[in-house]
């Protein structure tokens, strides 16, 4: 099993770091936290940390101080959070090396976005994203991400049978197909629990994708990518 991608938020505001941190370990990732530079001069000296958050309840100077010690080849990757207009520390982070800045006040779900591309980039990304209509389901966290920003956990029984969907595109499995391959969670696997199993799984993917055929099983039929 690999090892989990290490994330470091330094100095960021207590709110933001409670809410990123929850985000992040939801999705396999580990969280370590360090209130202020100098604590964070213990965190990151030890190694292994993949991502560094420095927030902007640090000094801009202090960030960038950070950043040329433990950040550029071999290191971490740094994300600073600076205040709107601080153009000068912006670019002055980005010559550094920084990997990405972005200005307060944030969005975490976006926050959390642009460190799995950075995580992504490095090889270290835990996510195995699918795009429905109106969700986006990271099938290893068995996370659904609405569109809306409501978030849903599905349950192993029915990441196995997404699973099953997803590996017979526009096939029709038939209700024998889905109890060999995704049984049910408890002893109610009889053959007209499936269509209960069925229905719970689309309210909760919030999709159409999944098709009752009538006399037959269902199909899985991907949707057509958005374009907006």
């Amino acid at each position: 099993m690999a090892a989990r991608s290490v994330v470091a938020l330094v100095s960021v505001a207590e709110v933001v770091a409670g809410d990123l941190a929850d985000h992040l370990e939801r999705r396999g990732h580990d969280v370590r936290q360090a209130r202020q530079p100098w604590e964070a001069e213990s965190l990151l000296s030890a190694g292994g940390i993949d991502v560094v958050v420095v927030g902007d309840d640090v000094t801009q100077a202090d960030g960038r101080e950070l950043l040329k010690r433990y950040g550029g080849e071999g290191g971490s990757d740094f994300i600073l959070i600076c205040r709107p207009r601080d153009l000068v520390d912006k670019v002055l982070a980005l010559e550094l090396g920084a990997a990405d800045v972005v200005e307060s006040p944030l969005n975490v779900r976006e926050l959390a976005a642009r460190i799995g591309g950075l995580l992504m980039r490095r090889g270290r990304n835990t996510q195995e994203l699918i795009v429905l209509e109106n969700a986006t389901v990271d099938l290893r966290s068995a996370m659904v991400m609405h569109r809306s920003g409501a978030e849903d956990q599905l349950s192993p029984g029915q990441v196995a049978l997404l699973r099953l969907f997803l590996a017979s595109p526009r096939k029709v499995l038939t209700r024998d197909d889905i109890i060999a391959a995704a049984p049910a969670e408890n002893a109610d696997a009889f053959d007209r629990s499936i269509d209960s199993r069925i229905v719970r799984l689309r309210r909760k993917l919030d999709t159409e994708t999944i098709t009752t055929i009538r006399g037959a099983g269902y199909r899985f039929d991907p949707p057509t990518p958005r374009t907006d």
